[in-house]
């Protein structure tokens, strides 16, 4: 379940603790793409602690641990496969701003085998907050309510637009891919470092970060950036927390959500 609680309230959050020892998942042998087997470290281990806490506008807190955080990329990424018809190697653009949930829909995608464009390039899927303009580029385009709980999408929608928030919730809670994703695909272009390759996510994308740290990570540095410190984190069996530009990083905030480590 996902627990939403006012951001003046005290959060009662779990150590986070590594128990597979250093790096975590990584000691493990890999049998397909790194995404899939980071998904496999959150929904196992220490599964139930936060892995993900969003503070958005009007007190908005939003907390995930590994299983809830990993059931909802299996939902998303089980709509991109058996509703839209996503094969490894299409591309999903992301025109969402850093939110946790756009952390859910890159990690679906990667899950998938996907690439995620982040620059507004073309591509097969487009997932967004403001689905107007071309829709017609596209062989399909959700619209991604934010609110946290918002359940279908307020407004008209655009001909052909499937609603994120509406149809989520109906596909399965475990992923099972009709096709293995190729490691030698693109996962992602960025700005800096060019093309980086799925094999190569948590090692030419991520950001490195010490183990078990509860980092925070600043949506106003944008979403590039988030991405790349979340998997960082998330391979050192740490957890992130997610603060809107609105949010002012208080200390109290920090003791709150025991922010720790870099």
């Amino acid at each position: 379940m996902i627990n939403i609680t006012p951001a003046r309230s005290r959060a009662s959050l779990l150590p986070l603790p590594d128990d597979r020892g250093t790096a975590g998942w990584q000691d493990e042998a890999m049998t397909t793409i790194p995404a899939t087997d980071l998904m496999a470290s959150l929904r196992s281990g220490n599964s139930t602690a936060p892995r993900l806490t969003w503070y958005g506008p009007d007190s908005e807190r939003v907390e995930l641990s590994g299983r809830v955080l990993d059931n909802w990329v299996a939902k998303t990424s089980n709509l991109l496969q058996d509703e839209l018809d996503a094969e490894p190697g299409m591309r999903l653009r992301l025109a969402l701003p850093a939110h946790w949930k756009t952390m859910v829909w890159a990690l679906a995608g990667w899950q998938l085998g996907l690439e995620t464009v982040l620059d507004g390039g073309p591509a097969d899927f487009l997932a967004t907050d403001n689905p107007e303009g071309d829709v017609n580029q596209y062989s399909a385009v959700i619209a991604v309510a934010l609110p946290a709980l918002a359940m279908r999408w307020t407004g008209e929608l655009p001909t052909g637009c499937l609603d994120y928030a509406a149809e989520v919730r109906s596909h399965g809670d475990v992923f099972m891919p009709h096709t293995d994703p190729d490691p030698s695909a693109r996962a992602v272009v960025t700005h800096q470092r060019g093309a980086v390759l799925h094999r190569n996510l948590l090692t030419g994308f991520a950001l490195p970060h010490s183990e078990g740290a509860r980092l925070h990570v600043p949506a106003g540095s944008g979403l590039e950036s988030a991405l790349a410190n979340a998997l960082g984190a998330w391979q050192q069996g740490g957890s992130v927390v997610m603060t809107h530009p609105d949010v002012a990083l208080t200390a109290k905030l920090m003791a709150d959500e025991r922010i720790h480590g870099s």
